[in-house]
């Protein structure tokens, strides 16, 4: 994959907030005003991270690395696990061409280099690409009439 560049988020990077709130809006219909607030607290947490992937120029997808994630709220017992990745994202029209596996396996690099030991994630659609890429599934929830995966991943 020649021509990609991973970026960490930062304040300044207001273009990029924009389009990762559109984004997430259209994927997960989560409100673009949501998503604007949570990548400014993300940019100021030295342990929090959103990655933006750019392939060529152009950003093509997106993950986070968070402390708290909304299934914490709903599900108490999960409260104790922290480094979360989350609400990845690759644009449509780049989909099946390795682009979310590369962002993955950036964001478990960089979880190395922090010296964070596991990821969770959790996930309602993706459980085989998780699987793939070497995550193990914790257990299986059923929330909202969504069957909900909780997996993990070892950093080292």
């Amino acid at each position: 994959m020649d021509g990609i560049i991973f970026q960490k988020l930062r304040a300044s990077d207001f273009e990029h907030f924009r389009l990762i709130a559109l984004w997430y809006h259209m994927e997960w219909g989560i409100p673009v005003s949501t998503t604007m607030a949570r990548l400014e607290d993300i940019v100021n947490d030295s342990e929090q991270v959103q990655f933006v992937m750019i392939c060529d120029g152009v950003p093509v997808a997106t993950a986070g690395i968070y402390n708290h994630v909304g299934l914490l709220d709903r599900v108490p017992q999960y409260r104790s696990y922290k480094n979360w990745l989350a609400l990845v994202y690759t644009r449509w029209d780049r989909r099946g061409k390795g682009y979310g596996s590369a962002l993955c396996e950036h964001a478990l690099a960089y979880s190395k280099e922090m010296c964070i030991d596991k990821l969770y994630l959790f996930t309602d659609t993706a459980a085989d690409f998780y699987g793939k890429l070497g995550w193990q599934e914790m257990e299986h929830l059923h929330l909202d009439e969504r069957n909900i995966i909780v997996m993990r991943k070892h950093g080292n």
